[in-house]
């Protein structure tokens, strides 16, 4: 079963249900807000994808952070406890499956790759 991972009001996430809704792809949607995440899944994204891709450094989460809680992110234990305690630093959405990250975000093109014959 593929799965999106995000969080339903962000734009990002939007246009990726959006194009997958359009082109008939089956998929379910985790929202990060309300069902959590736990770390068998961060650890498994993270042994995928390094820490520095899966936490967005560019999102409001992440700059609305004080100054001494981005200095401790400095490696994958701790960008883990980070995601943990605030999901909505991930970056989304997460196209997932079977275990495996299809996607990190949202790219038209990419996801075309994915589907499209």
């Amino acid at each position: 079963m593929m799965r999106l991972y995000g969080i339903p009001n962000c734009n990002t996430v939007k246009k990726a249900r959006t194009w997958l809704e359009e082109s008939r792809i089956v998929y379910e949607f985790h929202d990060f807000k309300k069902n959590g995440i736990d770390a068998a899944l961060l650890n498994g994204w993270l042994s995928q994808l390094p820490w520095e891709k899966l936490v967005n450094r560019a999102g409001m989460t992440w700059r609305n952070l004080p100054d001494v809680e981005k200095t401790v992110v400095t490696d994958t234990a701790s960008a883990l406890t980070l995601m943990l305690a605030k999901c909505s630093v991930i970056k989304r959405p997460v196209l997932v499956k079977d275990g495996e990250i299809l996607q990190l975000g949202f790219d038209e093109a990419a996801y075309r790759k994915h589907f499209v014959p």
